[in-house]
């Protein structure tokens, strides 16, 4: 049989071919009027996809890059933080303020939970230079209520500043960025955006302008004052990764080509795409037996289900991969060989989503030995489908 293979990691995700043509055509140099003019256009479409009026910079590096930028520009060693965690990303947020000298306050959930907002509430004090937050908890697929984090900051702890990470979360969940006050939102190339890993973007509130004026803590290329100086002139403070911009700007153009050319209107179709694609793909693996690790804030990027007690998701992993080339994430950290991850972020639809819950049930039923009858994961995500277009 052919064997086409397919990713439904939560990132690096499938790449869009649009992308793919424009990144291989990327032959021009950055510091020239044609560089410059893709670049000033790239960067007004990330403020309309990431949906804010505040300055949004590209940085070539991981996402992980912005998240320590965020933290280099925004703290000076001694600085109290708050960091929420409950997962392992939750958890680089403490590396990254320890390192950089602050002085962190950590709330903590459980994996596969979200926080209890009155014991945040407790946490936060006036004096927290920043509260540092997933949107999405990608390690285990949580959804954490930014909004509700955001009210509590305000009611609390009102200069504060509010930085999310947002790199699976930004396509995948609606953020009122500027609404909500939050002061730096984090994305990543490889996610809902459909191009290789390499890039980083994030909008950077005025308040948080004005904190940099204040921090101690040493950058040099992470330092977000040159790039928005830079930026005004089309260019980056550093040689940007020229192909990928290239790429970004082709998949910004994709995302509000589907919906008439508004990026504004295609950025709420991308996410509506991704809740659609979670939600069957939970209704079709419970109905397959497995039990939901996140079951009361899943996220849109990525479904994590917990193995049948006595099974390893490393088999589920392997079994997909050999047998219909279709690729899914393990658990990270501890978690590995109890979860397995099903991504729905960037270049995914419906029929995807029907093809992986039908290699499922294979799997189900011949490696897993569970009591299958085909065809009942994929009525059950067809009858999501059907609810949600209906709707």
């Amino acid at each position: 049989m052919i064997r086409k293979t397919r990713l439904f990691t939560p990132g690096p995700t499938p790449l869009l071919p649009a992308a793919q043509f424009a990144m291989a055509a990327a032959d021009i140099h950055h510091r020239t009027p044609e560089f410059r003019a893709l670049y000033q256009k790239v960067l007004a479409q990330l403020k309309v996809f990431v949906g804010t009026k505040n300055d949004v910079l590209l940085l070539s590096s991981s996402g992980t890059g912005a998240m320590e930028a965020s933290v280099s520009n925004l703290t000076s060693p001694g600085d109290r933080v708050l960091v929420l965690t409950a997962g392992k990303f939750g958890e680089r947020w403490v590396a990254l303020t320890k390192a950089f000298g602050c002085e962190v306050d950590v709330v903590e959930a459980p994996y596969g939970q979200t926080f209890d907002l009155e014991v945040v509430r407790k946490a936060l004090k006036p004096e927290h230079r920043a509260l540092f937050v997933q949107g999405t908890e990608t390690s285990t697929a949580v959804r954490h209520d930014v909004q509700a984090i955001a009210k509590l900051r305000d009611a609390v702890a009102p200069e504060t500043l509010l930085v999310v990470d947002g790199i699976t979360g930004l396509g995948t969940t609606h953020f009122d960025v500027d609404g909500w006050g939050i002061d730096v939102l984090i994305g990543g190339s490889q996610k809902a955006v459909m191009i290789p890993p390499g890039l980083a973007y994030l909008s950077v509130s005025d308040k948080a302008w004005a904190a940099m004026e204040k921090s101690k803590n040493p950058r040099y290329y992470f330092d977000l004052r040159k790039e928005r100086k830079n930026a005004a002139k089309g260019e980056s403070a550093y040689t940007p990764a020229v192909a990928l911009i290239a790429g970004l700007g082709a998949a910004l153009d994709y995302i509000a080509g589907q919906a008439g050319g508004d990026l504004e209107k295609g950025r709420i179709a991308l996410v509506n795409n991704a809740q659609v694609n979670a939600a069957a793909t939970r209704a079709g693996l419970v109905a397959l037996g497995f039990t939901l690790f996140a079951p009361t804030a899943p996220a849109a990027a990525a479904t994590a289900v917990a193995v049948p007690e006595g099974m390893d998701s490393s088999e589920v992993v392997k079994a997909l991969k050999t047998r219909f080339a279709s690729v899914i994430a393990n658990g990270q950290g501890e978690m590995k060989g109890k979860i397995f991850r099903v991504a729905h972020l960037g270049f995914f639809d419906y029929l995807d989503t029907v093809a992986l819950l039908g290699a499922m049930e294979h799997i189900a039923k011949d490696t897993l030995k569970l009591p299958v009858q085909w065809g009942q994961a994929v009525a059950a995500a067809q009858q999501v489908y059907a609810d949600a277009v209906k709707g």
